[in-house]
């Protein structure tokens, strides 16, 4: 994908800088184009070790608010999960984090979304209940200062409550259209107001918890057997946009994968390996306010990062879509 913050090295630039901040220089396979945001290359290390260098935006390049800061994040949350007990999240090994970089272990599989037609109703129904317990397990992380929002202190946007914390984060969304001129259908009043009469519900998230926010099939890695009879999750990536906060938001991403309602395999997986969603109104309430921020970050981020006005149509879709869920529960 293309994107105005996408920063180009030479395959010279970039054993350059991994030699002079890693102690280890690379060689350069190839350019792997699915990201949005940074770029990635796979690359071999001198040492012999296949990898993935992760690079950020040049400093000078325009990001959201949100945004800052969020290379700092994924490393904190690859470093977390390498906390937990072995296997119990499957991610990438944090290699090395310098400033502008990250340079992670090399996945086995697949990225799901290009494996999605190999897979059998009854493969993709046992992954989609894997893919529950992962999150599960995902969302026993919780911030050391038990602060919400998101952790890069670049972005000054967390707070003691969620419901502050969710408020600061749609008004940065909110000053962000205003710089970009979004076209966003909706007046910010107006959105601002749908998330003030959210507040009740927002108020019963007590505990804020480690939620990735883009679980979508392209960041969750499969391993199929030659079969086809069995497969597996090797990995979750791109932890870049992972906030502190309810872990009912992280159904908002899941569910471009596939059905992520009460009865779904994914739930199912969820709350076998112990996580609970309660599925009341009040978390119907949440999960309307989250897919209108998701909405908004769609529709907002394509002026920074130069979409053109096909994927802005789709994103301007998906946030009117999600004002009028929210307008439908008043």
């Amino acid at each position: 994908m293309q994107s105005q913050t996408k920063r180009s090295v030479t395959p010279d630039e970039l054993d350059t800088m991994l030699r002079a901040s890693a102690g280890v220089g690379c060689r350069v396979e190839a350019e792997l184009a699915d990201g949005w945001f940074n770029t990635a290359y796979r690359v071999a290390l001198d040492d012999g070790r296949p990898a993935v260098v992760k690079i950020a935006p040049p400093a000078d390049v325009a990001v959201l608010r949100y945004e800052l800061g969020i290379l700092g994040t994924e490393a904190m949350v690859y470093r977390r999960i390498a906390g937990l007990p072995d296997g119990e999240v499957p991610a990438p090994s944090l290699l090395h984090a310098g400033k502008e970089f990250l340079v992670l272990s090399h996945l086995v599989g697949t990225p799901w979304d290009k494996a999605t037609d190999s897979l059998s109703p009854t493969v993709h129904a046992a992954l989609r209940r894997e893919l529950g317990a992962i999150t599960a397990r995902l969302h026993t992380l919780a911030p050391e200062d038990g602060r919400f929002g998101y952790p890069a202190a670049e972005s000054a946007l967390s707070a003691t409550d969620w419901r502050t914390a969710f408020s600061a984060m749609v008004d940065a969304l909110l000053d962000d259209a205003e710089r970009w001129q979004s076209p966003l259908g909706v007046s910010h009043a107006d959105i601002r107001k749908l998330v003030a009469d959210g507040g009740y519900a927002l108020d019963e998230v007590t505990e804020p918890r480690l939620v990735h926010f883009d679980l979508w099939p392209g960041n969750i890695f499969v391993h199929l057997t030659d079969d086809g009879e069995h497969a597996r999750i090797t990995g979750l990536i791109d932890h870049e946009r992972a906030f502190w906060g309810d872990p009912a938001a992280e159904l908002v991403s899941l569910a471009f994968g596939g059905d992520a309602g009460p009865d779904s395999d994914l739930v199912a997986g969820y709350t076998r390996a112990g996580g609970s969603l309660d599925f009341g109104p009040a978390f119907h309430h949440r999960l309307a306010l989250y897919h209108l921020y998701l909405g908004l970050l769609l529709v907002i981020e394509c002026g920074p990062r130069g979409f053109g006005s096909d994927h802005l149509a789709f994103c301007r879709r998906t946030l009117a879509d999600s004002v009028a869920r929210l307008r439908s529960l008043g």
